[in-house]
């Protein structure tokens, strides 16, 4: 696919983009590749999909051999929801298939230790049960490579301390984070998002689903003022609304006079945590999800894009993301998927992470513009594991 069919597929070919403000710190940015492919199903497909995939950004061996990986899922909403009779990795969660072959695939190339990590809302379960209580079998994981390990990175977990994790220019709505040492202890880190819509922050893809490495001990509603929580004792709605500080010893906020709504202050900690905690490679799991909303709830709705997206640069990967959903990537607030908040694009683009510009990156794989799924436009989802024709 070129970058000339993918801008005119999406529909939208940067309209206004010359009216954006130049970001402020785009001219570090490192620009890299990002693989397109179609995908039917998971299973054997989206494995052999996807190891081509990597093999096209320059292969896992160079990235991760000998070190140790940290794998960022999604797990967002509890265990026991579903949409109609689906199974969440078919909707919300990243799908369990994919995150098998994101753990075997980089033990094949070397890994020495893979973790997966994530911070189940306002819980200190452990990720085995939290995965267990949606049907999973933990062990499809740790059967999958060696030295395979979990940690619910909402509070301490098996760390002593936590660890400060600074914004380059200082950050956008925090200066520094404080996150679980997991995010620390590792050679390289690995976002895996669910190509969803979002509420609050337009769309969530492999940089939104970082706000989720904040621990609920420190930014959570229930933690005291004067240190962090043992267990966690509320979700993250004080970084959504601005209606206290974090626990201290972490850093306050930048601005405390700052808009409180959470159009304006999502997209800004997303931006901030990945300039602060980068993501080594990203990957977008499209093969199927849903939009409306990035939760179960009325009117979410299951869609099969039959998609994957991959790169070594999360900016530019989700520029991809958004642009094969129907979006321009180039949009900001007032313009889809838009409307009520600023663009994370953006944001991350003036902190210096990459570009959005499609323009700038070279798209490998997919050649087709009819890979566009409108995600705005998406109606009854054809059957699952149905024929690509049918796109």
């Amino acid at each position: 696919m070129t970058r000339r069919s993918l801008l005119a597929g999406s529909g939208k070919a940067l309209l206004g983009a010359g009216l954006l403000p130049r970001a402020a710190h785009a001219g570090e940015a490192p620009v890299a590749p990002v693989a397109l492919a179609r995908c039917s199903s998971y299973g054997a497909e989206m494995h052999a999909t996807l190891r081509a995939m990597f093999d096209q950004i320059g292969g896992l061996g160079r990235l991760v051999k000998c070190k140790t990986v940290a794998v960022k899922i999604n797990l967002t909403g509890n265990p026991d929801e579903r949409l109609g009779y689906l199974p969440l990795g078919c909707t919300t969660w990243t799908n369990p298939d994919l995150i098998g072959a994101a753990v075997q695939l980089p033990g094949k190339a070397g890994a020495r230790r893979i973790r997966l990590l994530e911070s189940p809302w306002k819980s200190a379960e452990p990720v085995q049960e939290y995965i267990a209580a949606a049907g999973w079998d933990p062990a499809m994981f740790t059967r999958a490579a060696d030295n395979v390990e979990f940690e619910n990175t909402n509070f301490l977990g098996y760390g002593k301390k936590y660890i400060r994790f600074p914004v380059p220019h200082g950050g956008l709505l925090f200066p520094a984070f404080d996150l679980n040492h997991s995010y620390a202890d590792c050679d390289v880190f690995v976002s895996i998002g669910k190509m969803k819509v979002h509420v609050t922050a337009g769309i969530t893809l492999s940089l939104k689903n970082c706000f989720g490495i904040t621990p609920c001990t420190i930014y959570g509603d229930g933690a005291p003022m004067d240190e962090p929580s043992r267990l966690p004792l509320g979700g993250r709605s004080p970084i959504h609304v601005g209606n206290r500080q974090p626990a201290k010893p972490a850093p306050p906020e930048n601005d405390s006079s700052s808009p409180r709504e959470g159009g304006y202050r999502v997209p800004r900690c997303v931006a901030d945590l990945v300039a602060a905690r980068p993501i080594h490679l990203a990957i977008i799991d499209g093969i199927e999800a849903q939009t409306g909303c990035e939760i179960i709830g009325p009117g979410a709705r299951h869609v099969t894009p039959h998609l994957l997206v991959a790169g070594t640069n999360p900016v530019c990967v989700d520029a991809v993301g958004a642009a094969v959903m129907g979006f321009d990537p180039m949009a900001d607030r007032g313009t889809a998927p838009f409307e009520t908040c600023d663009s994370t694009l953006c944001l991350a683009e003036q902190l210096g992470v990459s570009t959005r510009d499609l323009r700038r990156i070279e798209v490998i794989g997919a050649r087709s513009a009819g890979v566009v799924f409108d995600y705005r436009k998406a109606g009854v989802p054809r059957p699952r594991g149905g024929s690509l024709s049918d796109d």
